[in-house]
């Protein structure tokens, strides 16, 4: 029998969302203010998954100006109904932002420009009923009541129009934050699943049951159906927000967030995908990993033939015409601070003002850290002419939690420097001057320290200095998001003269 590990997706890829059409499965998460928005992936088998692009990868769908790193796209649930894709998700920025749909009839693009829904809330998600109308479920709270709902009305999809009053579904068991609703309708019954207890460790997922799409929903007597609350020593924590499935041979399943955590109840790697089996009882209630929680990070796999994709490359030597899947912006990014053209070969970025404690765009691409144990490198041949321009290697959380492995210059003298960013603090850990000409800068990472090294010539790395993990966890740095492994450069307060060109970067998980 053939077993799959978990996560399915590890990393930074939280609130997960599937659905399937013929032998295919395709899946979103949460991407908040990273550029291009909502990546889309593609499965044969659900353990084997290959990113096929992003639903939100033009400024006029996704604007992030203004927007902390918390904010951005919350939530996207998939949906496919009369030959075309639906993606609902929730832009969430102070003051404003809201619900919409983006569509194509292919997953992996293009995809429209967002159809604003009529709707509050968040986390919404879409039902397609044996008619084909459409109905848009959101979290809200209602005029008159003290905690959310899930609200639920028919919509135009085309226009994002109500059609209906919206109307309260179900307010959960009483749990805080109910949110993450799915409405599926099975053996002739309506099912809601929801996410109750807040994303972090008192996550949960809850269903109900309905003769009716609207209701009355009755919870199910085992709720919550996943949860690991009390299990602080299990593999998974923060287990919810989850979408059920069917497979061709009737067997369900489910995809939930989870994290593994680097320490006690802390975790950096961000909230990533699970994927876990589902039974049903003689009540026609669903049972999670047959109602035992989920124990171990190994599962039996679904029966379903093998498609692996191919292994991706560890290094990019950046020698396509366009940036890997992997890679993401900080906000919109400034094109002319970025070129692959005027040096083949070679990633050029030019600094601007803004710095990586700022959302407003800094010179930054990283790709999510994705193994706890793993050595990420980079080649970088730069040249700072004035003493504010710097460039290289980040380990980044968010604007007010990172560190950095750079390139500066101090009077007459090239500096190889470590830096921690912490809060609106920044500590000089070591420097030490260097030659002129091409560098490696690595950084090795273990669940409690991050060690960082430096090379020249393609000579023996020597280490420069270590810093915590436990500073970069989300539960610090107060985030939604995962550590990304990048490469930036600055002016720090003023415009780059110099731009700095990396050769390669290479993400090499060590294996125990």
């Amino acid at each position: 029998m053939a077993h799959f590990q978990n996560p399915i997706l590890p990393g930074c890829y939280p609130d997960p969302a599937i659905c399937r059409v013929g032998e295919d499965y395709f899946l979103v998460t949460s991407s908040f203010a990273y550029f291009p928005g909502i990546p889309i992936f593609q499965s044969r088998d659900l353990v084997h998954w290959t990113q096929i692009g992003h639903c939100l990868d033009r400024k006029s769908q996704l604007n992030l100006d203004g927007l902390s790193i918390k904010d951005g796209i919350w939530a996207p649930a998939i949906s496919h109904s009369g030959g075309h894709f639906y993606v609902a998700a929730t832009h969430m920025k102070k003051g404003g932002g809201g619900n919409f749909i983006v569509t194509s009839t292919d997953a992996a693009g293009p995809w429209s420009e967002p159809v604003w829904v009529d709707q509050p809330g968040i986390d919404p998600s879409l039902f397609f009923d044996d008619e084909a109308k459409c109905y848009y479920l959101t979290t809200a709270c209602m005029p008159g009541r003290s905690r959310n709902d899930i609200v639920m009305a028919e919509i135009n999809p085309a226009t994002g129009q109500r059609l209906t009053d919206l109307a309260p579904l179900w307010s959960g068991i009483g749990e805080l934050a109910p949110e993450g609703p799915h409405l599926y309708k099975i053996g002739g019954r309506y099912y809601l699943m929801i996410a109750e207890g807040g994303t972090y460790g008192g996550h949960m997922e809850n269903i109900a049951r309905s003769e009716s799409l609207w209701g009355p929903y009755e919870g199910c007597p085992r709720n919550p159906i996943l949860t690991h609350r009390h299990n602080h020593h299990l593999p998974i924590q923060f287990a919810g927000h989850g979408d059920l499935f069917e497979l061709p041979d009737g067997t369900w399943w489910m995809v939930h967030l989870g994290v593994r955590c680097s320490s006690y109840q802390k975790q950096h790697l961000g909230r990533e995908t699970f994927l876990v089996p589902v039974s049903w009882d003689k009540e026609g209630w669903p049972l999670v990993n047959e109602g035992k929680g989920i124990t171990e990070l190994e599962h039996e796999s679904p029966q379903l033939a093998p498609h692996p994709w191919g292994q991706l490359p560890c290094r990019d030597e950046f020698d396509e015409a366009s940036l890997d899947l992997r890679w993401n912006y900080l906000g919109n990014p400034v094109p002319n601070r970025y070129s692959l053209s005027e040096r083949p070969g070679w990633l050029r970025l030019r600094g601007s003002a803004v710095t990586l404690a700022s959302m407003e765009s800094p010179t930054f691409i990283g790709r999510r850290q994705q193994d706890f144990v793993v050595n990420a490198s980079i080649c970088i041949e730069f040249q700072p002419l004035t003493e504010n321009e710097e460039a290289g290697l980040a380990v980044y959380m968010s604007p007010d939690a990172h560190y950095t492995l750079s390139i500066m210059r101090r009077g007459e003298r090239r500096e190889v420097i470590l830096k921690l960013h912490l809060d609106h603090l920044q500590t000089e850990i070591a420097r030490q001057e260097v030659p002129s000409g091409a560098l490696t800068l690595a950084v090795e990472s273990s669940k409690e320290t991050y060690t960082f090294l430096f090379a020249q010539n393609q000579g023996p790395l020597v280490r420069l200095g270590e810093a915590p993990v436990r500073y970069l966890c989300a539960e610090v740095a107060d985030t939604f998001t995962g550590v990304y492994l990048g490469l930036f450069a600055t002016g720090n307060g003023s415009s780059a003269e110099s731009h700095a060109d990396f050769d390669w970067f290479e993400y090499k998980p060590v294996t125990p």
